[in-house]
């Protein structure tokens, strides 16, 4: 079961499963136009394994629409959730209800159901959180956390990933600079030097897929992603699309937004551990007994620090075009082109 499951997440692992032995994919969402559009989609793309997928119109708010679709589930993967900085900004406790609330009755029904695993998708703004949205998740990530704790990982084991910016992602920017060159305007950035992690929709789906296989419960996992600027990636899109690179057009930061993002914090640093191409941050298994700890300490730490888009490593214009270059949303909107 996929929570938010019409969203570009959802598509990305329908597209990855589909034609696997998995014998049934349920899309979890509130919006049956989303899920109409989609169930045809599928049925003109692949008519072979369409059947198997099911579509379940519920709200990860109400906690009964939750737990009627959950029956038989194996696995979830929870993807459901306010992701845009400036509306949850103005609206800060819809952000709460659905990131924060929605996160706890899909877990308790996971548990109550004895599903296998759950993995929960997080986001690099909710470490040093400065907004709704950011602490909205840094909040969804402690009930995860928390939630290992009271259950039996044998039974249910719930995992949480963090990452960065998703190119080309449902209401993300480069689909709007497209637009602006297609309309021959200037496209538009907040801060030149504004610095953000870029990966992959599949890049995403191997994160999460990376958690499924090798986390443990409580663990909150982080792909080691590079970074670039928003001033290489616009000109990025710019030489690709055929825009103006010198008419870039700076307005300013938005409500809410940073000028570099984190992944790993300096404390999670701490006590993080190095898997090749991911980080893995386990859960605090300890008690709330601090008593003992006045004589059984532990004074060793990682030498590792905060992990963050202004020290990774940056992607050239280069670089950045031939990412986007890979990425199948490009691809389709050159040939659209004619380039």
């Amino acid at each position: 079961m996929i929570t938010g499951g019409t969203g570009s997440f959802g598509n990305a692992v329908l597209n990855r499963f589909l034609n696997t032995d998995i014998g049934e994919i349920r899309v979890f969402s509130r919006d049956e136009k989303k899920q109409d559009d989609m169930r045809h989609e599928f049925q003109v793309r692949m008519p072979e394994a369409a059947e198997k997928i099911k579509f379940y119109i519920g709200d990860v708010r109400d906690p009964a629409s939750v737990k009627n679709a959950m029956h038989g589930v194996d696995y979830i993967f929870h993807a459901a959730a306010l992701k845009q900085v400036p509306s949850c900004e103005f609206f800060p406790i819809e952000a709460v209800k659905t990131n924060v609330l929605g996160t706890e009755n899909v877990l308790t029904a996971a548990i109550d159901e004895g599903v296998k695993t759950v993995i929960c998708l997080s986001t690099d703004k909710a470490a040093y959180p400065v907004n709704a949205m950011g602490t909205s998740k840094a909040m969804m990530e402690k009930v995860i956390v928390a939630k290992s704790r009271t259950v039996d990982p044998d039974k249910t084991k719930i995992c949480c990933t963090r990452y960065g910016n998703v190119m080309c992602s449902r209401g993300s920017v480069i689909p709007l600079w497209i637009d602006q060159i297609k309309s021959g305007n200037p496209i538009t950035i907040t801060d030149g030097s504004m610095t953000r992690f870029i990966m992959s929709l599949e890049e995403a789906v191997d994160l999460v897929l990376f958690a499924f296989e090798h986390g443990t419960s409580g663990d909150i996992l982080v792909q080691k992603a590079p970074a670039c600027t928003i001033e290489t990636q616009a000109r990025a899109v710019c030489e690709l699309f055929g825009g103006d690179p010198d008419n870039i057009r700076t307005i300013g930061i938005r409500h809410g937004e940073k000028m570099y993002e984190t992944l790993l914090t300096n404390e999670e640093c701490a006590n993080a551990v190095d898997m090749g191409n991911f980080y893995r941050v386990p859960s605090d298994k300890r008690g709330l007994n601090y008593d003992k700890y006045f004589s059984q300490g532990d004074a060793q730490r990682n030498t590792l620090t905060e992990f963050n888009s202004n020290n990774t490593a940056r992607l050239t214009l280069d670089e950045v075009k031939a990412k986007l270059l890979t990425l199948d949303y490009i691809k389709d909107e050159l040939a659209k082109m004619g380039k």
